[in-house]
C-alpha cells in the first residue's frame, strides 16, 4: 500500500506488526501456505507445488521450522557464472567503472553505495550462496549441481524426481514448457523467454562476459569457486 494512502499504510503496518506478534507464526504460517498452495494446485490439477527464488537463503531456519520434512533441492552454480549471469541479464555492475583498483575487496563500500534492489542481488551471491551451500548437509536436501544438469538434463530431472518420491520413469525429456503468465511477469530470467532447449552456452559464458577485475572481486567475496 502507498504511504500516502488515506487508510494509512504505517498505521496499518504497525497495527499487523502488533497483532501478529501475539500469535505463533509456526502455526499460522504452514495454514496460510498450505491453503494457498494448496488453491493453485487444484486450479492447476498438479500434485507438488515447486517455490523457487534465490531469497529463501535468508530465511532457512524459518522454514525448517515450518516444514522440517519438505525436500529441499538445491541448486548449485559456478559463482562466476552467477555473477555474470547478474551481470548480463539485470545489468548488475559487479565493479563500476569508478573504483579504484584498491577498494575492490571493500565489499561493505560497494553494498552501501549501490540502490538497494542491486545491492540485494549482490547480497545473493556473496552472502546467499555460501548460506546455500552450507545447507548440503541437510538430511532432506537433495544437491544438483547446474554444470551436470545443463550437460544430462534428463538425466539429473530424474533423479530429482525419484529424490522427491515419483515415478521417474515416465520422463522421457526435459522440455522447456512455460506457463504463459511467466511470459509477463517480472520475476524470472528473461533470457528464458529465448530458449526453446537446454544448452550448454550459459556454462561458459563468464570466461568472455567478466573481466579480470570482477572475477578477483567475486574471488576476494566467497574465496576460490569450490561449491
Amino acid at each position: 500500500m502507498d504511504h500516502r494512502h488515506p487508510a494509512g499504510a504505517s498505521l496499518i503496518q504497525d497495527a499487523t506488526s502488533d497483532f501478529s506478534g501475539r500469535i505463533d507464526r509456526t502455526i499460522v504460517s504452514p495454514a496460510f501456505a498450505d491453503a494457498a498452495y494448496g488453491q493453485y494446485l487444484a486450479a492447476a490439477g498438479k500434485r507438488t507445488f515447486v517455490d523457487k527464488t534465490p531469497r529463501y537463503w535468508m530465511v532457512l531456519d524459518f522454514l525448517d521450522s515450518l516444514y522440517p520434512e519438505a525436500p529441499h533441492i538445491l541448486l548449485l552454480r559456478n559463482p562466476y557464472a552467477v555473477a555474470a549471469s547478474l551481470k548480463s541479464t539485470w545489468g548488475i555492475p559487479l565493479v563500476p567503472e569508478s573504483w579504484r583498483p584498491a577498494s575492490l575487496s571493500d565489499l561493505s563500500n560497494l553494498v552501501l553505495s549501490l540502490p538497494p534492489d542491486i545491492a540485494s542481488s549482490l547480497a545473493d551471491l556473496v552472502l546467499g550462496l555460501p548460506a546455500l551451500a552450507a545447507h548440503r548437509s541437510r538430511r532432506q536436501t537433495q544437491v544438483v549441481r547446474y554444470e551436470l544438469l545443463v550437460a544430462g538434463p534428463d538425466e539429473e530431472i530424474r533423479r530429482v524426481i525419484a529424490g522427491l518420491g515419483y515415478d521417474p520413469t515416465g520422463i522421457t525429456s526435459a522440455t522447456m514448457e512455460q506457463p504463459e503468465y511467466l511470459r509477463s511477469s517480472r520475476f524470472g530470467d528473461r533470457k528464458i523467454h529465448e530458449r526453446k532447449a537446454v544448452d550448454d552456452r550459459s556454462v561458459y559464458t563468464w570466461q568472455t562476459e567478466l573481466r579480470i577485475q570482477e572475477m578477483q572481486a567475486i574471488t576476494d567475496a566467497i574465496g576460490s569457486p569450490s561449491f
